[in-house]
């Protein structure tokens, strides 16, 4: 091999090492918002008021010190390309939100281009914090004010939703904790009052059927019945990680 041909082969080396350092660097570091002073809170979107976020950091500190846990608030113009579960999962562990042993971390996260919501829960409270849970606590108390483009009322309303679970979980009393105010979602379906009264008829025509009462060749009786008869049906992280539990809403 000669002294060129030697040198185009390192030259083509170094450019495969230049090159995978930027592809590693770029896929990497996308833009998790760093940690603040405070911790408890980042506004980066700038969606909160100045004493949103001071309650926030009150009610964590006392939380904290008393269960180990964390409810941080995080808010962010976009999500940089990833999807809102990628981006939480990442943020909740880059934060280490929570104590390292129990897991007891909370994120709820607000992008406001995409316009989404998260509530990302770590391993330690997935018990009273369920998928179904955070999902109700974002219809009832925060996506009917994010609707209206009210952040600040609807991330407070829901921060203090989940400090109230965390709070019952624990047994304990934050003081100067408010409580959350619900408001139903719009989209929620409603039951009319004939269809309530259907439901009472066919359910004591069920009882009489089967009391032997009232019989109609196969509505009820010993012999008849519906189809065979049966009705029913200023701090720093913990250290704590999440394994993507939670729920995420659009608004």
């Amino acid at each position: 091999m000669t002294s060129i041909q030697f040198n185009k082969k390192i030259n083509r080396v170094l450019f495969l090492i230049v090159f995978i350092i930027i592809i590693t660097i770029s896929n990497s570091a996308y833009a998790i918002v760093p940690k603040t002073n405070e911790f408890y809170v980042n506004d980066s979107a700038n969606l909160l008021e100045a004493d949103t976020e001071e309650y926030i950091i009150n009610m964590n500190k006392q939380l904290e010190e008393q269960t180990g846990a964390q409810i941080v608030v995080v808010t962010v113009q976009n999500l940089e390309g990833k999807s809102l579960e990628e981006y939480a999962t990442e943020l909740f562990r880059e934060y280490g939100i929570g104590d390292k042993d129990k897991n007891n971390g909370v994120l709820l996260l607000c992008t406001l281009e995409e316009r989404e919501f998260r509530i990302e829960v770590g391993y330690g409270l997935e018990g009273i914090l369920t998928d179904g849970k955070t999902g109700r606590i974002q219809d009832n108390y925060i996506i009917p004010y994010l609707k209206e483009d009210n952040f600040n009322e609807g991330i407070k309303n829901g921060f203090n939703a989940v400090l109230t679970e965390v709070e019952n979980e624990y047994g304990i009393t934050i003081d100067g904790a408010e409580k959350e105010n619900i408001i139903e979602n719009s989209n929620t379906p409603e039951v009319s009052i004939g269809a309530i009264i259907i439901i009472v008829i066919f359910v004591i025509l069920m009882i009489i059927g089967r009391s032997g009462i009232f019989y109609i060749g196969g509505f009820g009786g010993p012999r008849g019945g519906f189809g065979g008869g049966s009705f029913g049906g200023g701090s720093f992280g913990g250290g704590g990680s999440s394994g993507g539990g939670g729920s995420s809403r659009s608004f």
